[in-house]
This record gives C-alpha cells, sequence and structure tokens, in this order.
C-alpha cells in the first residue's frame, strides 16, 4: 500500500473515532458541510459604440459688393447739351410716330423709311406723298410734304438711286428741330429713322456706348 492511501486511509479512522467518542451507541454519521453556492455570474458591460460627432466646419466666405456707380451725366460741352445714346427713340411730328432711330454722326442727313411714294403738283410746286409706317401696329400714316430737293444715291453693283428731300419736325428727348429727311426704303435697315449731323450738330452730343438713355 502506498503511503499517500495509508494518510488517507487513517484520516478516515480518526474522523470515525471522534465522532464515536462524542456521540456513543450510535452510529458515526459524517454530516459533510453544504457546498457553497456558486458564484453569480456577472456579465460584463459591453459600450456601445458610438459614432464619432460629425466636425463641423466654419466657411467664411467674403464677398465682394462691387460700389455703386456714380450717376451718369445727362449733359456735357460748355453747351451742357444733352447726351444721347448710339440708339434712341424719336418721335416724329405732327403725327406723334414713334421710331427707334439710329443716332450716326456719319450720316451728313437724316433718312426715315417710307412707303407708296408719289410726286404731286400744285399752284407750279412739287409735293411728295407717302406713308410712314407705325412698327408696333403696322399702321400706314399717309402725309404730305413740300419737295426740298432731290438726292442722287450711288449704290454699288445698282443703278442710281433718286431720293426726295422733306423737311419733318424731329424730337429726340427734349431737342425738337426741323430737319431735312430722305426719304427711303429702309426695310433692310435694323432702323427706321437714321438721325445724322444736320439734326446733332449743337444741339446734343453722342455717347456711343450708351442706348436708349431718353424716355419712350
Amino acid at each position: 500500500m502506498s503511503f499517500i492511501k495509508i494518510i488517507r486511509v487513517g484520516l478516515v479512522v480518526a474522523a470515525l473515532a471522534g465522532c464515536s467518542s462524542l456521540q456513543p451507541g450510535k452510529p458515526a454519521v459524517v454530516e459533510c458541510p453544504p457546498p457553497e453556492p456558486p458564484e453569480p455570474l456577472v456579465c460584463p458591460v459591453c459600450e456601445v459604440p458610438r459614432c464619432p460627432e460629425p466636425e463641423t466646419k466654419i466657411v467664411e466666405k467674403v464677398v465682394t459688393v462691387p460700389a455703386e456707380l456714380p450717376p451718369m451725366a445727362t449733359t456735357a460741352g460748355k453747351m451742357h447739351l444733352p447726351i444721347v445714346g448710339a440708339v434712341e427713340w424719336a418721335t416724329v411730328e405732327p403725327v406723334n410716330l414713334a421710331l427707334e432711330a439710329r443716332i450716326d454722326t456719319g450720316a451728313e442727313t437724316s433718312a426715315i423709311h417710307a412707303e407708296d411714294i408719289q410726286v404731286v403738283e400744285k399752284d407750279g410746286k412739287r409735293y411728295v406723298r407717302f406713308s410712314l409706317v407705325n412698327p408696333e401696329s403696322g399702321e400706314k400714316i399717309p402725309m404730305e410734304e413740300r419737295v426740298r430737293r432731290k438726292v442722287l444715291i450711288k449704290q454699288p453693283d445698282a443703278e442710281p438711286d433718286r431720293r426726295y428731300v422733306v423737311e419733318l419736325w424731329i424730337a429726340l428727348g427734349e431737342v425738337r428741330s426741323l430737319v431735312e429727311v430722305t426719304l427711303s426704303d429702309r426695310l433692310d435697315y435694323e432702323y427706321p429713322l437714321l438721325i445724322g449731323r444736320n439734326f446733332l450738330v449743337d444741339t446734343v452730343i453722342v455717347d456711343v456706348s450708351r442706348h436708349h438713355t431718353l424716355a419712350h
């Protein structure tokens, strides 16, 4: 028998002897201590992952606001003549027909689109009957004026064209003048009225960078 088994047998005999000495006449009962309750399981607290807070970026944008331009001059020169643009609204009197006019300092005489041109004679004097056309309604406005003269217009690759010249009252803003106007076919031109130097000299100053500066 091994040494360890001898010790175990000895311990059991000693326990039985002790029990019999404490309670004689009764069989020895070995009471084992109650088992210790198992330690409760503690679940570890899991941390809920959190999304990082979005970074707030403050973007500063500098907006440059252009300064207001000074008001444009309406007169110029020593005579403080009114300033007009390259294209303006003009009025033909006395029929009060508003026409968009090309202001042309390179043209000597003004010109206007006219239709139904017919020359008649009264008391030995020649008159011309013609029609002005309202560009908005297409209405023809009949007129009759005395013939002041005729001009010969030479055109490339075409026969010379004789045109009649009459005098008409034309108002450009507050400037109103009686000027010679050539009656012509201006359907191929952008503007039905051309105002030349015979109206512009000593009455207005032309600023080609402007247009439609006058009230319509």
